[in-house]
Parts: C-alpha cells; sequence; structure tokens
C-alpha cells in the first residue's frame, strides 16, 4: 500500500500528464479558434489579410482593426454565461481543473505526511506556487475570459512543475529550528501567491508584446501601401485577442495585485527573521534578492503610472520581474549560500 508520501508524488505526476493535455487542448483552440469565432465570409477575408500584405487592401484597415479589437474587449469582460464555448477551450479548461484538484490532493497528503505545511523546500515551494498559478488562472476565469492565456499558463506549470519533480524532490525531513514558527505559514504562502500572480501578469506581457508587433506591422504594410511585397502580420490567434493596450492594462492590475502581496512577503521575512536571528537584516543573498524583485516592480508600477512607460518598456519590465523571481527561486537556492538556504539538496542552513 503507498504511503501518503508516496500517494502525493502519483498525484503529482498525474497533475502533471493531466496539464499537459490541458496544453494540448487550450494550443488546438488558439489554432482553430480564430477562423469558428468569423463566419466563414469574414473568416476567408482575415485569413487573407494574415498572409499577403500586398493587392487589394489585404491587411486589416483601421476600422476593422477596431472592430476587431471591441469584439475581443467585449468578450474578455463578458460573463461566463455569456462567453463562446468553443469546444478545445472547454476541454482545456476542464482538465485544468482536474489537473488542479489532483495538484491540491498532492500538496496536502504531502502535508499530512510531514505533519506540517506543505512549503518548507524547494520541491514543496514550487508544488504550491505551481498549484496557486493554476488557481489563480481559474479564479481570474469568473472576471475575465483568459482562455487564450491557458496554453501559456499550463505549459509553464508542466515545465516548472516537471523540472521541480525530476531535480528538486526531495524526501520528508524535520524542519531546521529557524521554520519552526508560524511565519512559515504565512511568510512562504503569500511568497508563493504573490509569485503565482506575478506568472499571470508575466504570461500577459508576453502576449501584449505579440499583440503589439501585430498591431505595428498592420500600421505598416497599410502606409507602405498595396504595391509592397507581402508580409505576414502575426499569428492568426492574436486576432481574437484584446488590443495590446488592454492587455497591457490587465497586466498591470495582476502586477500591482502581486505586488502588495510581495511587500507583505518582505516584511514578514524582516519581522521572521528578528524572531530567528536577531536582526531585521542581515543582507543575506536571499533577503538582498527578495528586495531586488521589490525594487523592479514598484519601478515598474511607478513608471507606467507616474512617467508614463507604455507599450515595450512597460512590458520588459514586467518579464524582467518575474525573471528575477524565478533566478531567486533557482539560482540562489542552489547556487548562493546564506541562512535561507532550505532546498534540502544543501547540508547548508
Amino acid at each position: 500500500m503507498l504511503s501518503l508520501e508516496e500517494l502525493s508524488v502519483w498525484l503529482v505526476w498525474t497533475a502533471i500528464a493531466i496539464y499537459a493535455l490541458a496544453f494540448i487542448a487550450y494550443t488546438w483552440d488558439l489554432a482553430t479558434r480564430s477562423a469558428k469565432s468569423l463566419d466563414e465570409k469574414d473568416a476567408a477575408k482575415a485569413r487573407e489579410r494574415e498572409l499577403v500584405a500586398a493587392g487589394g487592401g489585404s491587411v486589416p484597415s483601421a476600422d476593422e482593426l477596431h472592430r476587431e479589437q471591441d469584439r475581443a474587449e467585449a468578450a474578455l469582460r463578458a460573463a461566463p454565461r455569456d462567453r463562446t464555448r468553443p469546444v478545445f477551450a472547454r476541454i482545456g479548461t476542464a482538465l485544468t481543473w482536474l489537473g488542479f484538484l489532483c495538484q491540491v490532493a498532492a500538496d496536502i497528503t504531502r502535508g499530512v505526511a510531514a505533519g506540517r505545511v506543505p512549503w518548507a523546500d524547494m520541491y514543496e515551494f514550487a508544488l504550491t506556487g505551481t498549484m496557486l498559478m493554476i488557481g489563480v488562472y481559474l479564479l481570474s476565469l469568473f472576471f475575465y475570459d483568459l482562455r487564450f492565456l491557458g496554453a501559456f499558463i499550463t505549459g509553464l506549470v508542466v515545465l516548472l512543475l516537471g523540472l521541480t519533480s525530476m531535480n528538486f524532490y526531495v524526501a520528508i525531513s524535520p524542519l531546521m529550528d529557524p521554520l519552526k514558527s508560524p511565519w512559515l505559514v504565512i511568510h512562504v504562502f503569500v511568497a508563493s501567491l504573490a509569485t503565482a500572480i506575478f506568472a499571470l501578469a508575466f504570461g500577459l506581457s508576453v502576449m501584449q508584446l505579440m499583440q503589439q508587433r501585430r498591431e505595428h506591422k498592420i500600421v505598416a504594410a497599410q502606409l507602405a501601401g498595396p504595391d509592397d511585397a507581402p508580409v505576414k502580420v502575426g499569428w492568426g490567434f492574436l486576432r481574437n485577442l484584446p488590443s495590446s493596450e488592454s492587455l497591457e492594462s490587465l497586466s498591470y492590475r495582476f502586477a500591482i495585485i502581486g505586488f502588495i502581496f510581495w511587500s507583505f512577503t518582505l516584511v514578514a521575512g524582516s519581522i521572521w527573521a528578528n524572531y530567528a536571528w536577531g536582526r531585521f537584516w542581515g543582507f543575506d543573498t536571499k533577503e538582498v534578492w527578495t528586495f531586488i524583485i521589490w525594487v523592479v516592480y514598484a519601478g515598474y508600477i511607478h513608471a507606467r503610472a507616474t512617467r508614463g512607460w507604455r507599450g515595450t518598456r512597460s512590458a520588459w519590465l514586467n518579464i524582467i520581474g518575474f525573471s528575477a523571481v524565478m533566478f531567486n527561486f533557482t539560482i540562489v537556492n542552489l547556487f548562493f549560500k546564506g541562512l535561507h538556504v532550505y532546498s534540502g539538496l544543501t547540508t547548508a542552513s
């Protein structure tokens, strides 16, 4: 009979397999949803516009582009009952829910087996963090139709959770003394939640850059005139996404929420450090990188709100912020010595 720890491992790999199927379903949906969302006549015209920019007005006019964006914006904000129901998007979402339930069960069984909260080492932090990424994505679907982001989120979780399970897995072990604190429950969970929200903002910024590139190509093709060489203006599925400006605004909102939780993480970590080591701040590597991440996102929010940093610069700042989060989780935990080395893969403490 399987122990709870072994059952947790099986549930994790089951969740990974289900997320991989969800990724395939969402990807198939992206490949087909544009044509299915238009009638046959509009679909034929749209395919022609995307492939060729020569002769007969082959790229969208300004009015057509605005109509595309208005339709996508309305779809983004539509209530769940009013949304379109493409088959593969529904399959992808259903599989994502199923994988999420398996991962929740894996997290709970790991915690029960350990007799504590399941986020005390790198493997457990990744298990909980990716679970929250999926949870935040699924929760957001009640407010926005972000199914176009499903392939990105499920693919990212398959990658992170798969690599973690293969490289960072450790057997359950007793807590180190500094971790025997109620702050473990609060501080690390909030950090995981902030990371999950930042991941969604990151995905939206990537989509923003893709959509913005398409919009610029359309404008350039319109200005060049019908005699210019053919040009592909972008992936077909981008036709059904909101404008880059709308994607940027939504990413900004998620980043603000994540920043609030990360700010709490920074403050709570300082309080915990005072209880554990008798000082609020000690320039430990993990502390420094947590502060660097805070500064990057604070700079992003400030620059966009007060300095007018929009478009590409805004998106790249957001992407750099999430990259710093991933660097903090992987490189800092594995290759830097300090008081916060709790990966379970080394003997440092």
